[in-house]
Order: C-alpha cells, then structure tokens, then sequence
C-alpha cells in the first residue's frame, strides 16, 4: 500500500515534516492555544469531513471550525494540508490484520487475505485513493502493511527485487479496483435510481452506436449479454486477483524449477 508524502521542510531527522510527525518524532506544543486541541482530533475532525464530502472538503479552516478553533492555531500541530493527508491516512488505514498462523496458509492465501484487507480499508474510506502518491510507504501504518506483503511471500523462492515487484502488481490492483468501483457507485448514487437500470441503460446506449461492422468483438460482447450486472458485487475483484496471483504463481514454479534443476545438476547437457 502506497502512501503519499508532505512536501515539509525535514527537520533534524532528514525525513519530510509530515513523516516525522507520523512517527511521533516531532515535537508537539506542550499546551495548545484552547482547551482540548490536539494533534488526534485535528486529524480526527478531517477525516471526518473527507468521510462525509470527499477530500476535496478538507482545509486547515474547514477543520478549524469544526473543532471552533482557529485555523492559525491548527498550524501549531500541523504544518500544511499534504502533511494533514498523510496523518489522516495513517489514521484511517490502521493496522493490518495479522497473517494466518505460519504453517496454516501458502503464500497465495497469505497474500490473498492481505489483498483482500487493503480493499476494505479503501473502500471504507474511498476519499483515500484522491490523495496523490508522491513516494513509497513511509509511515508507521504503511510501513506495516508493506512489512506484512512481503512477509506472505516468504518462501515462496523470488528473489527481492521479484518480491518487491509482486507487491506492488497486487497492491496496484488493489487500489485500481477500489477506485473504479468507487466511482462507478458514485455515479449510479448521483443518478438516484437501481444499479441495474443504470446498466441496462447504458447497454441500451452501446447497442445504439455499436456497429457489427467496426465493432465486431464488442458486439459479440454484448449480443452475449456480457454487460450485465453480477450477482456478487466482489466478482470482477475475486476474478482478477485470481488472475493476478496466477501469473505470480506461473513465476514461482519457473523460479522452484529453475532451482530444481540446478541442484540436481541438469541442463542442456546434463542428464
């Protein structure tokens, strides 16, 4: 899982203002300008506002006058709004869930329940995947789910460059996916009417303008009834991380097989 990264000047750590302030490794004002202000319900009061009207909602003042404070004061615990992003983030993403007890579960099942976590964490706060994504993980939240990905793929005989790859494929998927049908039910939300009757309208639209001729695959699609909605609403997930772990999976055999043959000393001339 990706994080982005405030663009604040680095302090005595070398790390950027807001990771520093992810990790706890700034100091903080020992008494705040009212009663009650802190740092958690700053981050708190945003997340709040980017729950209930995007990301797009979210400013130093509109979260000042949530918490009647002032926004000069918010500067005091938060140096800009990217810096704000990542603690909400961080926030909002949680721990990852642990790992199937080791010996109970393969690297695919590993990596397909830590895949199938991230979607609910992004899902549950769609508002996450409009921050942008300015670097690697960084923060203390990020760093876990990062740790516990490659965790899962222990064992599984790829090198590290190849695990590294692999995590960011399924977390690339992940976000994507999240992303998609977030919109996707935004949009059927705004037009005020069933799921399937948006679709069957827009499958109305394309078999208007789809012409056999120029469109021949596409029109086979739909003559077949392809654009319809799925009786489960994860199935296009389930369906392409299915199909995203096959092709890791088709990695790990040539990897297994290649170290097979090595240790057993065949080769194009051996035998």
């Amino acid at each position: 899982m990706l994080v982005t990264q405030g663009n604040g000047l680095p302090g005595g750590t070398g790390l950027p203002a807001s990771i520093e302030a992810a990790w706890g490794l700034r100091a903080r004002p020992v008494k705040g300008p009212r009663p009650g202000l802190s740092l958690e319900r700053i981050v708190g009061a945003a997340v709040a506002v980017a729950a209930s009207e995007g990301l797009g909602a979210v400013s130093m003042g509109r979260v000042a006058k949530d918490l009647g404070a002032s926004t000069m004061s918010l500067y005091r615990y938060v140096a800009a709004k990217d810096e704000l992003y990542v603690l909400m983030q961080e926030a909002a993403m949680g721990p990852p869930p642990p790992l199937p007890a080791e010996g109970n579960a393969d690297w695919r099942e590993a990596l397909s329940r830590w895949a199938w976590a991230q979607r609910r964490v992004f899902h549950a706060n769609l508002w996450m995947l409009r921050i942008p994504v300015a670097g690697p993980p960084a923060s203390p939240h990020s760093v876990a789910w990062w740790e516990q990905g490659i965790q899962a793929l222990a064992g599984a005989g790829l090198n590290a460059g190849e695990e590294m790859s692999v995590i960011l494929l399924v977390s690339g998927f992940v976000r994507n996916e999240a992303l998609l049908m977030g919109d996707l039910r935004a949009a059927v939300a705004s037009r005020g009417v069933p799921v399937e009757e948006v679709v069957e309208g827009y499958a109305r639209t394309v078999n208007r303008l789809v012409d056999p001729v120029r469109h021949p695959a596409l029109s086979r699609l739909m003559a077949a009834g392809a654009m319809r909605v799925p009786d489960e609403f994860d199935h296009e997930f389930r369906f392409g991380l299915a199909r995203v772990l096959d092709g890791v999976d088709v990695l790990i055999r040539t990897r297994t097989q290649g170290s097979g043959a090595e240790a057993s000393g065949a080769g194009p001339n051996g035998g």
